[in-house]
């Protein structure tokens, strides 16, 4: 019982220092987009298709949480700037694959090298299981993410309907 004080502030600086970062890397990416010309919606695709390597135009939809409608625009002015190539499925017509320009792969890195040095250098100082945790740490927020954005999509169309 003598812990739970403690443990409720430590939780408490947690979830502080979580949405400090959180905010501190949207402001990041503001400033990363601006410098490249880019939107932050525009980085965020750009961002998801080099892990991706492809998608479709809806992936990309689902993953910037976009209308299909803007994504379509959004495609549009990343390919007339040379970002993305974009070509029909040949096994679906109707449906558009995404794929990044290699060439372009190292412009965008440029803006983030001075961070992942840093970041590079932070982790050193940490011991593998650290690493593991934080790793771990970070699924599952990301599963929360992602189930918090299914429910948030759900109730949009449930008030659409409505």
């Amino acid at each position: 019982m003598s812990h739970e004080p403690a443990r409720a502030s430590a939780i408490a600086d947690l979830m502080r220092a979580g949405r400090e970062t959180s905010r501190l890397s949207t402001v990041f990416r503001y400033a990363v987009a601006d410098g490249l010309g880019l939107t932050v919606s525009d980085l965020e695709c750009l961002d998801f298709l080099a892990d991706a390597g492809s998608a479709t135009a809806g992936q990309v939809a689902e993953r910037t949480n976009l209308t299909t409608g803007a994504v379509t625009s959004m495609l549009r002015r990343l390919q007339q700037a040379g970002y993305v190539t974009a070509e029909r499925d040949p096994a679906d017509r109707r449906r558009v694959i995404v794929t990044l320009r290699p060439e372009r792969i190292a412009e965008l890195e440029r803006p983030y090298e001075r961070f992942a040095e840093r970041a590079e250098r932070l982790i050193e100082g940490y011991r593998v299981e650290e690493v593991m945790l934080l790793v771990r740490h970070y699924e599952r927020m990301q599963a929360m993410y992602l189930a918090e954005l299914d429910r948030l999509r759900g109730e949009d169309t449930a008030q659409r309907s409505a």
